[in-house]
C-alpha cells in the first residue's frame, strides 16, 4: 500500500497569498515537468509519511500561527490526502493544493478533492513561461469560494500589482508671518 509521504515541511508567506501556510512537499510526483525546482519530490517513497497523527500535531503546534495548510501535490493519491483535506478543514484552516495539473485534470482523476480545497494552483511548470510571479505563465492560482484567479497577486511591477501610495502625514505649508511654526 502506497503511503503519502512529505520530504520537506515549512512554514510560508508567498506561496498563498494573504495567509500564513503550513506547506507540506510531497514525494512521488509523476508530472516531472522539465526544470521542475522540486525535482528531488520525483522519486516517491522518500521522506516520511503524513500520518493523521502527525498532521494533528502540527496543527497544534501552531494554532493561532498559521491560516492555511498548504498540500505541494499528494493529488496522486487522492485516497490518502482527501482525509488529511477534512482534517485541516475542521481545524477551521484553508486548504490549498499545488498541482501541475490543469483544473478539468484534476476534476476527472480526483474530484472528491475540489470541495476540500480553499484555494487551487494548476499547471506544469514551463520554464519558457515562467511560475505564477510572470504575466506569461500558463499557471493558474484560483480562489475556489469566488472562482477568482489571483495570479496578479503574485507579479511584480505591474501598475495592478503595485499598490497606490498615499501619504499620512499631511506636508505642511509656509507658515504665515508670525505664526509659531517655521518650516526647516
Amino acid at each position: 500500500m502506497e503511503t503519502l509521504n512529505f520530504t520537506r515541511e515549512q512554514i510560508v508567506w508567498q506561496e498563498v497569498p494573504g495567509e500564513v501556510s503550513l506547506a507540506f512537499l510531497f514525494s512521488g510526483c509523476p508530472l516531472r515537468c522539465k526544470g521542475c525546482h522540486s525535482a528531488d519530490s520525483w522519486k516517491g517513497g522518500l521522506g516520511s509519511e503524513l500520518t493523521a497523527e502527525y498532521l494533528q500535531s502540527r496543527l497544534e503546534r501552531y494554532r493561532g500561527l498559521i491560516s492555511c495548510v498548504l498540500f505541494m501535490g499528494g493529488e496522486w493519491l487522492p485516497e490518502k490526502l482527501l482525509p488529511l483535506l477534512a482534517q485541516v478543514r475542521e481545524a477551521g484552516l484553508n486548504t490549498c493544493l499545488y498541482t501541475g495539473l490543469e483544473q478539468d485534470e484534476l476534476e476527472r482523476t480526483s474530484i472528491a478533492i475540489i470541495p476540500q480545497l480553499t484555494y487551487l494552483k494548476t499547471g506544469r511548470w514551463k520554464m519558457e513561461l515562467g511560475g505564477l510571479d510572470s504575466p506569461h505563465t500558463n499557471q493558474r492560482f484560483i480562489d475556489l469560494r469566488s472562482g477568482e484567479v489571483l495570479n496578479h497577486l503574485f507579479v511584480k511591477d505591474t501598475p495592478a500589482a503595485r499598490p497606490k501610495i498615499i501619504p499620512l502625514v499631511h506636508t505642511p505649508q509656509p507658515a504665515a508671518e508670525g505664526a509659531l511654526f517655521q518650516p526647516a
